[in-house]
């Protein structure tokens, strides 16, 4: 089948203590710490790795400041993995470590990894909710999740340059395998990974014309885990990115905060599901951002005196 999943992701930084306090506070768990990196896992075994001097498979940074190196592919099968290596290998150095990841580059800087996928099974339990002849919770109330420890990294954003930006795409759709899903002619293009059924798993916004990190989503399991998750950070000191809301593109419910690593993480949860019967489709306008946003009268001017 080819690509399941993000496998891991690697950020150049330049302050490890901050960066580490941030993803201990969002929920991932640290598994790994020297003086120049720190390793955190999801869930589901995916890893995120915090490096202060980059090894020298990664290519050059894409912007200024601490930003995205590389995302590493997880692949179901050798035989898979070997044709994609061998597909991307055609016209760009593919170098592999020590650890069995093909490393090359994506035609806007990006690092482009290759591996054989890892899984980890977990058992996700979404919280029981009520409504008339609905009722899925007897004589229980809830505890409060106080945070969320999320489940998986379940898509990455990258800002491209529109210069180029259809080869960019073919990159990741012709060697890869991705499938396109939602094609926003002014803005990008979201893109699925084969092995995956989230309806994108990846987007490249050329909106912004320029190369950069945008946002890694991460899968909690439920509404009360965004909510909860992202007030916990609030609550350490950390800043929000974009108010509470729910995507048009993908109706997961969202929320951002601004990470010292670069870009922008997202908890995100109930993400469209889509098979390979759904078609592509293609916006010759914009879509509205999200289908709604937290909105209060704080919002509104206040009243004449």
């Amino acid at each position: 089948m080819g690509i399941q999943r993000i496998e891991s992701v690697t950020y150049g930084i330049d302050d490890l203590d901050e960066c580490v306090r941030f993803f201990e506070d969002f929920g991932l768990f640290l598994v790994e710490r020297t003086d120049e990196h720190a390793v955190f896992e999801t869930l589901t075994g995916q890893t995120l790795h915090l490096d202060t001097e980059p090894g020298p498979l990664l290519p050059a940074p894409v912007e200024d400041g601490p930003t995205l190196r590389e995302v590493v592919w997880g692949v179901d099968t050798r035989e898979e993995l070997a044709r994609l290596v061998d597909g991307v290998g055609r016209d760009r150095e593919v170098r592999t470590s020590a650890d069995g990841v093909h490393h090359t580059v994506d035609l806007s800087g990006f690092g482009v990894g290759l591996t054989l996928a890892r899984p980890r099974k977990v058992t996700v339990e979404p919280r029981r909710a009520n409504a008339p002849g609905h009722v899925n919770r007897w004589n229980q109330a809830l505890e409060p999740l106080t945070r969320a420890h999320p489940l998986r990294m379940c898509h990455v954003a990258l800002n491209i340059a529109k210069e180029g930006r259809d080869e960019a795409v073919a990159f990741y759709t012709d060697r890869l395998g991705f499938r396109p899903t939602d094609v926003v002619e002014p803005m990008g293009v979201f893109m699925r990974a084969p092995g995956d059924d989230d309806q994108h798993t990846m987007l490249l916004c050329h909106r912004p014309d320029r190369v950069g990190a945008n946002h890694i989503a991460y899968e909690v399991p439920g509404f009360d885990d965004v909510i909860e998750g992202g007030n916990f950070m609030i609550e350490r000191g950390w800043r929000e990115a974009r108010r509470l809301g729910r995507h048009t593109i993908g109706s997961n419910v969202f929320r951002f905060l601004h990470a010292p690593c670069g870009g922008r993480v997202e908890y995100a949860a109930d993400m469209d599901r889509v098979d390979d019967s759904y078609a592509t489709r293609v916006h010759a306008t914009t879509p509205p951002h999200h289908i709604w946003a937290l909105r209060t009268n704080r919002d509104q001017d206040a009243p004449a005196s």
